[in-house]
This record gives structure tokens, C-alpha cells and sequence, in this order.
């Protein structure tokens, strides 16, 4: 009876040390793949992140774009179609600020200074607050510095 009843022991043991042995082995299993998973699912929003960035730049220099063709087709004050020029001007610098703004939003934070001093040069030029200094020869500092730091944010 004694010897019955070490092997119920022993066997009782055996099945405890086995199903907490299969438990350890499942919950390892599991935290393995849980940790996968947040790896994926932060590696996917980073990579959401990087194209909206992306994006937001894209829409700036766009804009930007169009605010320094704006400042070349100004006319003369009082001439021809001045008021057509204003109204579509004033739209493309909305546009512009808009842009600017996504991207103090969006994007790494080297790229706020450079981006309101690039947009603010570009409104310098559109309203001719540039002191009879050419467009480009006023923008390009500023545009070099903002391509310069957009660059670098995206290759980080």
C-alpha cells in the first residue's frame, strides 16, 4: 500500500511539474509573440509617421512654389490686373502658412525655425518688404537652410 501510494505521489508530481513546465513554456510563447507584435505594429506606425512627414514637406515646398512665383509675377503697383494678382496671391499664401503650420506639427522639431524663416522670406518677397533685393538672391539662404534641415530630419 506504501509503495501505491509513492506512486501516486510521484505520479500526481510528474503530472503538476509537467503541466506547470507545458504553462511556463505557452506564457513564454505568448510574451514572445506579443513582443513581436508591438515591434511590428511600432515599426508600422513609425513608417506611417516618416510618409506624413514626407508629405507635409512635399506640400510646403509646393506651396512654396507657388508663393515665389507669386513674388516674380507681381505687378507694378496700380497696373495691370494688380487685384487678380492679389486675390490669387492671398490664397497661395494661405496655402503657404497652412503648409508651414503642418509641418511645426508634424515634423521634427529642427525643422520649425527653418520653416518660418523660409516662409516668412517668401512673404518678405510676395509683399516686396525685400528692399528692391532680388526674389531669389532674398530666398536662398533661407531655402537652402530649410531643404538642408528637411534632409536631415528624414534621413534620421
Amino acid at each position: 500500500m506504501a509503495g501505491e501510494v509513492w506512486a501516486s505521489v510521484l505520479s500526481l508530481t510528474g503530472v503538476v511539474l509537467g503541466g506547470g513546465l507545458t504553462a511556463f513554456a505557452q506564457r513564454a510563447t505568448q510574451r514572445s509573440a506579443e513582443r513581436t507584435e508591438e515591434r511590428r505594429q511600432s515599426a508600422a506606425t513609425a513608417e506611417v509617421r516618416r510618409a506624413e512627414q514626407l508629405q507635409a514637406i512635399k506640400e510646403f515646398i509646393a506651396c512654396a512654389q507657388d508663393a515665389e512665383r507669386a513674388a516674380y509675377r507681381r505687378p507694378e503697383p496700380w497696373g495691370d490686373d494688380e487685384e487678380g494678382w492679389m486675390t490669387h496671391t492671398q490664397a497661395v499664401m494661405t496655402s503657404l502658412w497652412t503648409a508651414e503650420r503642418t509641418v511645426v506639427l508634424l515634423c521634427d522639431e529642427t525643422l520649425q525655425a527653418p520653416v518660418h524663416v523660409y516662409g516668412r522670406a517668401l512673404n518678405q518677397a510676395v509683399w516686396r518688404e525685400i528692399d528692391g533685393t532680388e526674389v531669389n538672391e532674398h530666398l536662398e539662404a533661407s531655402k537652402t537652410a530649410f531643404m538642408t534641415a528637411a534632409r536631415t530630419s528624414m534621413a534620421a
